[in-house]
This record gives structure tokens, C-alpha cells and sequence, in this order.
């Protein structure tokens, strides 16, 4: 938004027309410490392994492992993965006023056919030396990955990339979600009111209203993640693209009869190129999108020779 070589205007002067301190233009914040982007894939091991365990739980796990923390740190780090423990909890906190609230519509619905219910989620990729999230949407009934995204932050854009690549090939009866501010941010759930499809949301403290595409991250992490130990987020791109595509295509699923996604998605095999893999220059518009979008931490090696 500002120019720091604008040709007529300083810098002094857009911060003052923009309401905005000089000083937050000029910041750069510290990226994270290896021994916190070490933390944070044991986090993420565990958090996979029992899902369960809170704050406290998760720093004994890694004081046992002889990892000086308290659990301060721990709650950071969580928030900045973007996870908690999934368990029955109070409710202990109140939605932000302009927060639209959607009710959970699917108490007691038996999900009956392809594109009855799609949901949605993001979870914490690890790569070496930093991280990424990824965002997926997944038809219910056949658990076919409809579309996916990377994104070094957790802002609201690439989510709604992800969800217009999913409705331009079809859309729900009822597309449920978290109230993370991704999902109730007007953009996304005025995407999905005007093409009529009705919006859910799971209650907070509900722990398995969104639970098949909890089983969809834990697959992702055991099956593709953790084997593969991504380098640059070029090699997760890469590496989850091909996972996805053997998870729709090839992969059987008991709860399906030993059948694959696809084929009870779309009766049978079909092109999958379009669906699963953006386009490589759309890729690089988002590369280069998202590393406007965020601080010098997260300029990653999605910015290499791929764009």
C-alpha cells in the first residue's frame, strides 16, 4: 500500500494520509528461532499422535524429551500452528460482534450422496526450517479432496482461491466449516449464499462435528509429511499434489467398500489435472501474492526458481 520510491510523494506523507506510524512501515519482525521451528514439528507429531493433549500436556511431552518450557511458550506456538486439543470443552469465549454466527446443520443428517456435504479445515505443514499451512475441501460422502491450497500465512485469500477452483466444478447442498475467521469472513460465506448453498458451522467446543476431514490431515501427515520430510515448500507443493492425487485416484477406502474416492465421486476415473493441480502460473500468482501478504519469516522457498 505504501511506495517507498514513489516519485512525488514521501514516505512521511503516505503514512500520514493512511492514518498509519511510520515507524510500523519500517518494522520487520524477527523471524522465529530454530530451537521454535523444532518445537513446533514435535508439536505437530504429537498434536497427530493424540490430538487430545491441551497446552499442559504438550509441554510435559516435550519436557520429557529434555526441552527446557514452560507452557506460555507452548500456547504460542499452538496459536501460531493454528491448532488445540480436540476435546469436549465450556464455552469460554465469545465470537467477535461483526462474526456472523451459522447454526450446525448437520445433527442427525445422513449424508446420502456426492456433493451433499463439503467441509473444509487448515492445518500446519512442517518443512526444514520453517512452515506452511494447507487448506483442502472434501466432499463427505466419498471423501474426494475437491481442492487444496498452500499459503504462508493464515490470512483469508488463499481460501477463497481454494473455494472458487471448488465451485467452479460443481457446488454443495451444505458446506460446513470452523469458525476460524477464514471461513466466516463475509467474502467466503457470501461465495457460497449466493449460489444457494447453505452455510454450516460447527459449535464451539464440538470436537467431531468436522471429524472427516480431522481423519483426512491425520492420513495427510502419517501417509505424505512425515515420510517425506519436505526441504523448501516447492517440495511440499510438489509432494502433496502427487499424495492427493494417489489418495482420490488410487488409494481404497474401507468405509467405501475398497473403493477409491474418485470412483464414488465421479462414477469412475476421471481427469483429475484441473482439479488438483492449479495451473503453474496461477501457482506463481499466488507465490508471489502470498509473499506480499507476508513478513520476511515466511519468504520461503516457494519464491524460487519456479517463479
Amino acid at each position: 500500500m505504501i511506495e517507498a520510491d514513489h516519485p512525488r510523494i514521501s514516505i512521511i506523507r503516505q503514512c500520514e494520509l493512511l492514518g498509519v506510524n511510520r515507524s510500523g512501515f519500517y518494522y520487520r519482525p524477527e523471524p522465529e528461532s530454530s530451537l521454535n521451528i523444532e518445537l513446533m514439528h514435535l508439536l505437530d507429531e504429537q498434536f497427530t499422535a493424540t490430538p487430545f493433549y491441551g497446552i499442559r500436556r504438550m509441554t510435559a511431552c516435550l519436557r520429557r524429551q529434555g526441552y527446557h518450557v514452560n507452557h506460555k511458550r507452548i500456547s504460542r506456538l499452538m496459536r501460531l500452528m493454528g491448532i488445540q486439543a480436540i476435546y469436549p470443552r465450556p464455552r469460554t469465549s465469545i465470537p467477535d460482534r461483526q462474526h456472523k454466527v451459522y447454526p450446525y446443520l448437520l445433527d442427525g443428517v445422513e449424508i446420502s450422496y456426492p456433493d451433499h456435504v463439503w467441509s473444509t479445515d487448515i492445518t500446519y505443514i512442517r518443512l526444514h526450517g520453517g512452515f506452511v499451512y494447507l487448506a483442502a475441501i472434501l466432499d463427505w460422502f466419498s471423501r474426494y479432496v475437491i481442492s487444496w491450497r498452500l499459503s504462508n500465512t493464515l490470512d483469508q485469500y488463499f481460501c477463497l482461491e481454494m473455494l472458487e477452483e471448488a465451485l467452479s466444478s460443481g457446488k454443495p447442498a451444505i458446506f460446513n466449516s470452523d469458525q476460524g475467521s477464514q471461513f466466516t469472513a463475509e467474502k467466503f460465506t457470501g461465495m457460497l449464499e449466493d449460489r444457494g448453498i447453505a452455510v454450516s458451522m460447527d459449535g464451539r467446543g464440538r470436537c467431531y462435528d468436522n471429524i472427516f476431514i480431522e481423519r483426512l490431515w491425520r492420513t495427510v501427515k502419517y501417509e505424505e509429511v512425515y515420510l517425506r520430510d519436505y526441504q523448501t515448500v516447492s517440495d511440499a507443493y510438489i509432494g502433496l499434489g502427487n499424495f492427493f492425487r494417489v489418495y482420490n485416484y488410487d488409494r481404497v477406502h474401507q468405509s467405501l467398500g475398497y473403493r477409491v474416492p474418485a470412483e464414488v465421486y465421479r462414477g469412475g476415473k476421471a481427469d483429475f489435472s484441473s482439479v488438483l493441480f492449479p495451473s503453474s502460473a496461477e501457482y506463481c500468482k499466488e507465490c508471489a501474492s502470498s509473499e506480499k501478504r507476508t513478513d520476511e519469516r515466511q519468504k520461503l522457498a516457494i519464491m524460487e526458481n519456479n517463479c
